[in-house]
């Protein structure tokens, strides 16, 4: 595999620009301080209980998630070419979504198999022919960033339908500016913090016409969701109400919240859920997370539904090789960032290469997430491949595949001290009136020497993202 790029050092070892006052900060600070710092943040995420589930773990369960004192820093042109591209897809993609639950021109055009889109599990056909408040179906997206090669972005992934871990955006940074404000005291890195008044903003700009004072609400599975922190913390950001399924009802088509008061209309539903579990009339009927004739009101336009339900088959990782094709269809645009060369397993040809190479690539089932349901061929055995080439086989159609990409390091602190580590970035996107790049988001590490697999569920650790709003760096 390639030299990774460093995003800290150029070739030489030289510390680049943009990380010129954090390297001379770590270089005065005597390492008795950084580690109090590191202990003072690891007290501190312990105190307000950041955690996340690891599936498959016999203890359990919720770890506290690490944290990096490093910062992932961005100069300002890098980010101004970055924020053009995000906006780019994620328009192309909720006008891909409109189609295909409409006139289907992209389908008719055979820009996009038809077969791919209107087979695919998560396609609802209850959406169909319905439009959606302003034309937006995802309004808060998650697209995946990795940087490899000589430095070049691609999108790895899009998350459209329920994309987590803004919340660690938002600590981290709260973290960053107690631990380091001498750094932040310059003023020349871009604020996060405004997130939650631009998620209450996008949301209450999605609610039904008529409503001129939209009440919003969170809806979460409950607590013993792995991202229920996540949702606590953003109604509370917020000033909005959390609520379960059991605490709605429907009644006239119109969604009502069970309040000390008496019941209160809801306008809006930042939903939490995923599409199965919204409306037991109308999806999974034995779920009990959801409420029973919310997607009647939902059509009958007196709620909103945030994101809209069935824009799954937008993120869908057999949808992904397509979406440069998105944007020439429907923005008559050449894409700004590139997607990683992907080949389809339900093509022949693609599925011969594969398992040909399978040592030398990622393989990914179309629905898999958190770094599950993957295989890293050239970290594994040869018996993990065989067992994968088996799974392929059985259902070719589930899976893709694409080259192993060394992706960018960042200096990150281990038990021997500071040493590179793999890491991605997710910015987050609010799409309603306007398209809000959110400057910064979630960079993820991967905490194990050599890992490219990033993911918070299975051992990946955060850092915060700084984004330089000038081209001179921190002075």
């Amino acid at each position: 595999m390639a030299i990774a790029y460093d995003e800290m050092h150029d070739p030489l070892r030289r510390v680049r620009s943009h990380y010129g006052a954090f390297d001379n900060w770590l270089n005065r600070t005597p390492e008795t301080e950084i580690a109090h710092k590191r202990r003072e943040a690891e007290i501190s995420f312990h105190r307000v209980g950041i955690t996340f589930s690891v599936y498959g773990e016999e203890s359990g369960n919720e770890r506290l998630i690490p944290f990096d004192l490093v910062p992932r820093i961005v100069p300002a042109g890098e980010w101004r070419m970055l924020e053009a591209g995000l906006r780019q897809r994620v328009h192309a993609l909720n006008l891909f979504l409109g189609d295909v639950y409409g006139e289907q021109r992209i389908l008719k055009e055979a820009r996009v198999p038809r077969d791919l889109v209107l087979d695919n599990s998560e396609y609802r056909q209850e959406m169909r022919g319905f439009e959606v408040p302003g034309g937006v179906y995802s309004h808060i997206s998650g697209i995946d960033l990795v940087r490899a090669g000589d430095g070049e972005y691609f999108v790895l992934e899009d998350n459209l339908r329920v994309p987590s871990g803004v919340s660690y955006m938002l600590e981290n940074r709260r973290m960053m500016a107690r631990l380091l404000p001498e750094l932040f005291a310059r003023q020349q890195i871009a604020p996060v913090e405004r997130y939650p008044d631009m998620l209450l903003d996008t949301l209450r700009e999605a609610a039904p016409a008529s409503v001129d004072y939209p009440v919003v609400a969170v809806l979460t599975p409950g607590a013993a969701n792995s991202a229920y922190f996540e949702h606590a913390f953003l109604a509370q950001q917020m000033g909005v109400e959390l609520v379960e399924g059991a605490d709605l009802f429907v009644r006239d088509a119109m969604v009502y919240m069970r309040t000390t008061r008496g019941p209160q209309r809801v306008h809006v539903l930042y939903r939490r859920i995923n599409d199965d579990y919204l409306d037991p009339r109308v999806f999974r009927a034995e779920s009990m997370l959801g409420v029973p004739g919310l997607f009647e009101a939902y059509r009958a336009g007196n709620v909103t539904l945030a994101n809209a339900p069935g824009t799954g088959v937008g993120d869908d990782k057999s949808v992904y090789p397509y979406v440069p094709e998105m944007i020439r269809f429907y923005l008559s645009e050449e894409p700004i960032l590139h997607n990683v060369p992907t080949r389809v397993l339900r093509n022949a040809d693609d599925l011969a290469y594969t398992l040909e190479h399978l040592h030398e690539l990622v393989v990914k089932e179309v629905h898999g997430a958190g770094g599950y349901g993957m295989l890293v061929g050239p970290a594994s055995t040869k018996a993990e491949i065989e067992e994968f080439r088996l799974r392929i086989l059985a259902d070719p159609g589930n899976y893709i595949a694409q080259p192993t990409l060394s992706l960018s390091t960042c200096p990150t602190f281990v038990e021997s001290g500071l040493a590179p580590r793999h890491i991605d970035l997710r910015p987050y996107i609010l799409c309603g009136r306007r398209i809000n790049v959110v400057p910064g988001g979630l960079t993820r590490v991967a905490l194990r020497e050599g890992s490219l697999v990033v993911n918070s569920s299975q051992g990946g650790g955060t850092k915060d993202t700084w984004v330089l709003e000038s081209d001179g760096g921190i002075g």
